[in-house]
């Protein structure tokens, strides 16, 4: 891996989350409410082989996650993250049926995530029935990493 693929995966995946955290923190704090809520991934729990940049930057985004949500929770401000595990996007459309079959045969439910499952999770973590989770990265993965 070269430096610049390392870091075009930080800049991505990692530095995106502060500046867009940093864009909207003051005003939640000025209200004393607001979510922030952060995409990690499983890779950011447990790491992957082959994938140490965007490990890094999963990892980080939990670091992240986890700091803010110290620093903003007495300002009334929620800072949470999901860690998708497999989903069945179009990126995976050129993914051979033979490495889709592995994929789901790591996952104990036997299937990838739907999108909509995944983005179910962000609109809890964004609800008033969330009001209370603060700090936490909820994984969302069928089970892969049991």
């Amino acid at each position: 891996m070269t430096l610049e693929q390392f870091d075009a995966v930080i800049d991505v995946n990692l530095r995106a989350v502060f500046h867009a955290s940093q864009a909207v923190a003051d005003y939640m704090v000025a209200q004393h409410s607001g979510v922030i809520l952060n995409a990690s991934s499983v890779v950011g729990i447990y790491g992957n082989f082959g994938q140490t940049n965007y490990a890094a930057a999963k990892f980080g985004v939990i670091g992240f996650t986890k700091t803010w949500s110290r620093e903003l929770g007495p300002k009334g401000v929620r800072v949470n993250a999901v860690a998708p595990g497999f989903v069945d996007t179009p990126i995976l459309a050129t993914v051979p049926e033979e490495v889709l079959a592995k994929m789901r045969a790591q996952v104990p439910l036997g299937r990838l995530g739907k999108p909509e499952e995944i983005a179910n999770v962000y609109a809890f973590l964004a609800s008033d029935e969330a009001a209370y989770i603060n700090g936490a990265v909820i994984e969302a993965s069928g089970g892969m990493t049991l």
